[in-house]
């Protein structure tokens, strides 16, 4: 069970509504940053924000919030024969770290011209990687932490460089040594492998299902390949500090195809 700020709803659709008794069930975190993981008739179809959902085989569905999402959305669900009922989802707001450094020289904090093409090619793969559709639900396994090691970065923190605001951090940095083993915190399908990245280094990205995938960024060692099945626990690497870092760490994210989402809540909080 997922132990960090559920939150049960239970969706229930009286006469004034076509959708009668029926019940829909959503789980998890109604903040910004939050999964929430639904469960309805397989018949029905469900959208968010006018955006369809997956559905797996026996009703499944996940949706996710991103970083500066809110302060609502709405949820649709319409049967077969057409009949339909809406939701309005409150997200809850969160405080972010925001910390301002100035008086450094500008190649620290601006890409120099001759590497700015090699960038946008590198983000065009990983955002084609993350809006892969995959039919399995491996997100519904409770998450596990994919590498031992110390918290030194959080979901949603953010600098201002020099006055410019640069784009917020969307993961869990876990500084460890490097060759320090990483894991598939849950089981999917091994969607990109990139040794050298221009930012991030060595690294992979894993399909969890319906668009829920985890990065893991500034890797030392690659052990798997592209469409690979991992299962949760497996080692596909070690923690490194490749690509524009500081020190050995492993950067975990995770998405809901474009959004990003907090890991955090997905797991046990570590001491």
């Amino acid at each position: 069970m997922r132990r960090l700020a559920f939150v049960f709803i239970f969706l229930h659709f009286v006469a004034a509504l076509p959708l009668g008794a029926e019940e829909i069930r959503l789980e998890g975190n109604f903040v910004q940053g939050g999964l929430v993981f639904g469960t309805t008739l397989p018949d029905n179809a469900v959208f968010l924000d006018g955006r369809a959902l997956r559905l797996s085989f026996d009703g499944v569905f996940v949706f996710g919030f991103g970083r500066d999402a809110g302060p609502d959305a709405i949820l649709q669900v319409i049967k077969r024969d057409g009949t339909e009922a809406l939701r309005k989802l409150t997200i809850a707001k969160r405080d972010y770290d925001i910390q301002r450094i100035d008086g450094l020289p500008p190649n620290m904090v601006t890409p120099p011209e001759e590497v700015l093409q090699r960038i946008r090619e590198e983000v065009t793969r990983v955002s084609t990687a993350r809006a892969f559709d995959m039919v399995g639900s491996f997100f519904k396994e409770t998450f596990i932490w994919p590498a031992e090691g110390q918290i030194s970065g959080v979901y949603g923190s953010q600098r201002i460089l020099n006055g410019k605001p640069r784009r917020p951090h969307f993961g869990i940095d876990i500084a460890a040594p490097t060759g320090t083993p990483v894991v598939a915190p849950a089981g999917g399908e091994i969607r990109l492998v990139e040794p050298d990245l221009y930012f991030s280094g060595g690294t992979i990205i894993l399909d969890h299902g319906h668009g829920v995938s985890s990065s893991f960024l500034h890797m030392s060692r690659i052990d798997v390949t592209e469409g690979e099945r991992v299962v949760q626990g497996e080692v596909i690497g070690a923690v490194g500090a490749t690509g524009r870092v500081t020190g050995a760490h492993l950067d975990w994210r995770m998405n809901w195809f474009e959004r990003r989402v907090d890991p955090a809540l997905l797991i046990e909080p570590r001491n």
